[in-house]
């Protein structure tokens, strides 16, 4: 199995789609075990998260399977086979996606400004927690998921306004319903992204501690602009 050397380091969207276009004309056929992840970051010249990352996304696609162990086979040839009712749901309705999104930085943004100005110590202790556990998951998508959700579902409650909680977890459900895959893989698996999103989440928890409402805002605005920037490109 021939592969290119990528002319770019640390992206993983060049070897998934060298991956998928060898499984979609029969270099790779069904049931064909992949190389390890070793061997292929040395074909391509890229380190292992590289490696790791194109992999997660072609999990995602339904394309391979990631054996406990790393060993990953081909399991389908196309994505098409894949049936995803959410992603077809989300295609159908993506008005109400874009509006969901919409509604979310408005609650969201207001939820940081107010949460910079009534949080408590304790507030603060969960905050810093999650922080820490952020930083190790870094790269590991459903790690990287769960604390991020957590982040914000904390930050709603630093509000101490129960509507304002109700609110969040409203719009929170119906967009992990719509998009947890494509968030999963473009946001989390992907670690140069989970990176920056860490370093959002950071700045937001900082402004918090300082109670800088109106930078609390901003740095919200910013951090769910980023996120809606990568989403609303697979919708």
């Amino acid at each position: 199995m021939e592969m290119t050397r990528l002319t770019k380091r640390n992206h993983y969207e060049e070897i998934k789609d060298q991956l998928q276009r060898m499984i979609a004309d029969g270099t790779l056929k069904v049931g064909d075990k992949l190389p390890s992840t070793k061997e292929m970051s040395e074909s391509f010249g890229v380190g292992r998260s590289t490696t790791r990352e194109a992999l997660s996304a072609l999990k995602a696609m339904g394309l391979i399977e990631i054996r406990q162990g790393g060993g990953c086979r081909v399991i389908r040839n196309s994505p098409t086979e894949v049936a995803l009712p959410e992603l077809d749901s989300l295609r159908m309705n993506r008005n109400t996606l874009l509006e969901l999104l919409e509604a979310r930085q408005s609650l969201e943004v207001s939820n940081a400004a107010i949460a910079a100005t009534k949080r408590t110590d304790k507030d603060l202790s969960e905050f810093e927690s999650l922080i820490e556990a952020m930083a190790r998951s870094v790269g590991e998508d459903l790690e990287g998921e769960r604390t991020d959700l957590l982040f914000h579902l904390t930050l709603a409650k630093a509000t101490h306004n129960t509507i304002m909680v109700r609110l969040f977890e409203s719009i929170a459900n119906q967009l992990e319903t719509a998009i947890r895959e494509i968030r999963r893989v473009e946001l989390y698996a992907n670690h140069q992204v989970a990176k920056q999103l860490y370093k959002e989440h950071s700045a937001i928890f900082e402004a918090i501690r300082i109670q800088d409402s109106e930078l609390a805002a901003k740095r919200m605005k910013q951090h769910l602009q980023h996120v809606e920037n990568i989403l609303t490109k697979y919708i």
